[in-house]
């Protein structure tokens, strides 16, 4: 296992992008497997955009699961890291896997149980709702590698060693898009599956994934899981302690996660080609933000194994008023990278209507300012997450969603039948809101002397 140091050292901007710059590629990675299918797809027509919609939306309800108890181990595994602790760190690793294979089963149950269900009460037509359920059964798989590899590579990350994950999704990346696209048009002598095809595709990548992360795991970190004792003495204690730790950011995740595949089942209400138009800018706002999103990760990751290695409030402050000026770097970059898509998208997509493409142009004025307001909220709740406010992020998160955000896209769409452009204009109001309490706490300075390793 890597040697962790003996003595704080202050992270440099350089530290943040050596830790951040991994990440930003290997989640645009994530999310463009996404916008892939969703271009591969788009040459089938707004029918299947609109399917490739609603059942991304379901699987996401899954994923999101692993991702956010895995997102919470990360800080811990950061924390530990920094304390020298491989006790902590063994603990840390398997309770995080123990979580996820549960939710793996237990997901797979609702999902085989009640998915059909869902599925055709959500779909506009039965045709849209039959390509849905041939892409979610084809999904499955990607459900049973992301739960393993996911924890493999939030170890890495916490550790700092970023790169591992990134080369996974380098590795599987063309499978995928190879895979897929044989399988959605039928090339080099493979069926015509259409939605279904991109499915399988991204099915392949993952465990191709997995087989790479899990590989590396056990060359490298195999000693880890050997270590002898357990955090507070035995596993049930372990896991106690870990789930009263990752339970506020899982949930923070959670919520997130439903909040928006919940504001897609409504986006889902909207004509075809305002949903098609919202279904291929939602995965670029994502791939775009993952600049910001990533840097602002990172930085949590640092702060967190400062506050594990017990650094002082100077330093803390010095490094993150270092950090707060690399993120708004990162967002100017994100905004222009989504204006081109917006005023670029007729030579971008060339198979959708007019009415589509206009949608798509007009939410220039969006794009611009969302990014900003995004980044600077992300690195807040980071922070706040390193220093273990995990309660006080999820309150902001949950209630900026539930309370603002769904009821307003709900009353929008669903109620007054505003325009795409409106219902759009919501996500940036959320970051309004989510902006006061964010910013006030940081500027608190309680994070800066938290006991993140206090038993």
């Amino acid at each position: 296992m890597t040697q962790i140091a003996n003595r704080v050292v202050l992270p440099t901007n350089r530290s943040v992008f050596a830790v951040a710059w991994p990440l930003a590629v290997k989640a645009s990675m994530l999310h463009g497997i996404i916008v892939i299918d969703g271009y591969l797809v788009s040459a089938l027509g707004e029918v299947a955009l609109a399917s490739l919609g609603i059942a991304g939306a379901i699987a996401g309800l899954l994923l999101g699961f692993f991702f956010s108890f895995s997102s919470a181990a990360q800080i811990r595994v950061a924390q530990a890291f920094g304390s020298r602790d491989r006790r902590l760190l063994k603990s840390v690793f398997l309770c995080g896997l123990s979580i996820n294979l549960f939710i793996l089963v237990a997901g797979l149950a609702v999902i085989w149980a009640f998915g059909d269900t869902i599925l055709s009460a959500v779909a506009a037509t039965s045709e849209i709702a039959a390509n849905a359920k041939a892409y979610l059964a084809a999904f499955s798989l990607v459900f049973v590698a992301e739960a393993v590899s996911q924890i493999i590579g939030s170890y890495f990350n916490g550790c700092g060693r970023t790169r591992i994950p990134l080369i996974s999704y380098v590795l599987s990346l063309p499978v995928n898009v190879i895979v897929s696209y044989a399988l959605i048009h039928g090339g080099f002598g493979l069926p015509a599956l259409g939605i279904a095809g991109a499915a399988i595709g991204t099915s392949v990548a993952a465990c191709l994934r997995l087989g790479i992360l899990g590989a590396w795991f056990l060359k490298s970190e195999l000693p880890l899981v050997q270590a002898e004792g357990w955090q507070r003495g035995s596993f049930r204690s372990a896991q106690r302690a870990h789930l009263a730790f990752t339970l506020p950011i899982a949930a923070t995740f959670v919520s997130m996660g439903m909040a928006n595949q919940v504001s897609m089942l409504i986006y889902a209400q909207m004509s075809v080609v305002a949903f098609a138009a919202m279904t291929i800018i939602l995965p670029w706002i994502q791939v775009g933000g993952t600049m910001g999103m990533s840097w602002a990760q990172a930085t949590g990751i640092l702060v967190a194994q400062l506050l594990g290695g017990k650094a002082s409030a100077d330093k803390l402050e010095l490094f993150l008023s270092s950090a707060w000026r690399g993120v708004f770097l990162a967002a100017i970059l994100v905004s222009f990278l989504l204006a081109c898509i917006s005023i670029f998208a007729s030579h971008i997509y060339q198979h959708l209507q007019p009415e589509t493409i206009a949608a798509l142009a007009g939410f220039l004025p969006i794009l611009l300012v969302l990014p900003i307001l995004k980044c600077t909220n992300a690195i807040c709740g980071n922070t706040l997450r390193a220093a273990g406010d995990t309660v006080y992020v999820m309150n902001v998160f949950i209630g900026s969603s539930w309370l603002f955000r769904v009821p307003l896209v709900a009353i929008a769409v669903l109620w007054l039948d505003l325009g795409v452009m409106w219902v759009m204009a919501v996500l940036l109001l959320e970051e309004f809101v989510k902006f006061p309490w964010f910013h006030l706490r940081i500027f608190a300075g309680n994070w800066k002397s938290a006991d993140v390793l206090a038993e």
